[in-house]
């Protein structure tokens, strides 16, 4: 059977269609960003029920290339590309964890965290770093002129990007502001032989360098403003309802900076709608980091327009963002599916990251994010405790232990919550004694 993708306008006046093997990432006659668009009509052919067969007999399986989580879904991705020009590293297929401590804690009776971080290279980037760098691949294959891939990155988009290229042969080249990323993320594209450079600004200065220098066709563009990454990373939600037996949770929480991951999100979940495997929206609730949230403003003035912040810095870096690319993208998925937006501050999303830490988990801050605003809409009786809920999880905590041990050490200008700081002793059997059966008291006297 037959399925065809192509770039669309997100402008509804203009439309205007581009083949997925052009080097596009605005659309020429309008400005405006562009999508992946697939012929519903042809997928619909297949019956929900046989689309869901044919991925849960795919799921993690060790058939070429359809057991990565994202081409097991390959028609609904980028159904005409070659087999053999697919770069994939075995991403998705992702631990869909049941945090039924947390959820406890929290008074909730079901809580989920989509641990997207365990993936190749820490993060939910994999998911569409894997159809990019594909496409490029498939690109070149065809005789297109391009002899590398760029981002601008707070540091997972680049990890992803230098791994990716490293396995397809492909020169990779990194924007990262400088002593604004974490040690763990830095060395990522490093050890993958990325051309890695350094620039004395902040995200959004390191965007506006890189969409400069992709103008050469030679130099291709991999930030979320290219609508191929969407394409992987939209399959998250669809993992998500197969991994609950193709039951659609009732809420996803999920961190926003650059708002790719929002946008594509919503994306997967109209996809099942419109083909049949779900029959409701879930509520999509983004949430933000008190000092990087212009889409929290934007929201508060009913989404009027978009007016790009300063970032302030924090330790969410990941989304320190001031002037999302995705915003029109994110608006309209929150638009579809009654959105809420929330911010959090710098103790809430630490100590928030913290608390999913003892019951489990190792949550990377921008988790922490989507944590504390759980916790902030629940109190406030804006998320029903009886709804099943899903918080996505962006990456592996191993990639901000300065974070974790800063908090530990009480580094932080606020109190923290739930310190847990080593405790010097003497190699004194009764001192060990004293101070074991004095904390066992204190564990079993607490809510936690």
């Amino acid at each position: 059977m037959q399925y065809r993708a192509w770039f669309e306008c997100i402008n509804s006046e203009c439309q205007s269609t581009y083949p997925l093997n052009k080097i596009i990432y605005n659309c020429p006659n309008c400005g405006s960003l562009l999508e992946v668009k697939h012929d519903i009509e042809a997928l619909k052919r297949r019956s929900a029920d046989s689309w869901k067969t044919l991925f849960d007999k795919r799921y993690k399986s060790n058939q070429w290339p359809y057991g990565s989580g994202v081409w097991g879904k390959k028609e609904w991705v980028l159904p005409n590309i070659d087999n053999q020009n697919i770069v994939s590293l075995y991403e998705g297929g992702t631990n869909l964890f049941y945090a039924e401590r947390l959820g406890k804690i929290l008074g909730l009776r079901e809580l989920w965290i989509k641990l997207c971080g365990n993936s190749h290279t820490g993060s939910f980037k994999d998911l569409g770093m894997t159809v990019l760098v594909s496409q490029v691949k498939q690109m070149i294959s065809e005789g297109m002129p391009i002899k590398a891939v760029a981002c601008a990155s707070t540091g997972d988009t680049s990890a992803s990007l230098a791994a990716y290229c490293a396995a397809a042969g492909i020169q990779a080249i990194v924007l990262l502001p400088k002593g604004k990323i974490s040690v763990a993320q830095l060395i990522q594209p490093i050890s993958n032989g990325a051309l890695v450079l350094e620039l004395d600004t902040d995200f959004d200065g390191c965007m506006k360098v890189v969409k400069e220098i992709t103008k050469d066709e030679t130099i291709y563009l991999a930030n979320s403003m290219n609508s191929l990454r969407i394409e992987g990373q939209k399959t998250v939600g669809i993992e998500v309802v197969q991994q609950l037996d193709w039951v659609c949770p009732d809420v996803f929480i999920i961190p926003g900076g650059n708002l790719g991951n929002v946008s594509a999100l919503g994306k997967g979940l109209i996809m099942m709608r419109q083909l049949g495997l779900i029959n409701k929206k879930p509520r999509i609730v983004v949430t933000q980091a008190q000092k990087a949230n212009p889409l929290y403003r934007a929201y508060l003035r009913g989404f009027d327009r978009l007016i790009p912040i300063k970032a302030k810095k924090t330790l969410a870096s990941a989304i320190q963002i001031g002037n999302p690319v995705s915003y029109e993208k994110a608006v309209r998925v929150l638009k579809e599916f009654d959105g809420i937006v929330i911010d959090v501050t710098e103790q809430e999303l630490a100590d928030a990251s913290a608390l999913g830490d003892l019951t489990g988990l190792f949550n990377c801050p921008h988790t922490g994010v989507a944590l504390a605003g759980l916790i902030k809409l629940v109190k406030a009786g804006k998320i029903d405790k009886a709804e099943s809920i899903v918080v996505i999880s962006t990456a592996h905590g191993l990639k901000f232990t300065d974070f974790k041990v800063k908090y530990h050490e009480g580094k932080f200008k606020f109190p923290a919550k739930y310190r847990n700081k080593p405790i010097e002793l003497p190699p004194s059997i009764e001192a060990v004694k004293e101070v074991l059966f004095k904390a066992i008291k204190n564990r079993r006297d607490s809510n936690v």
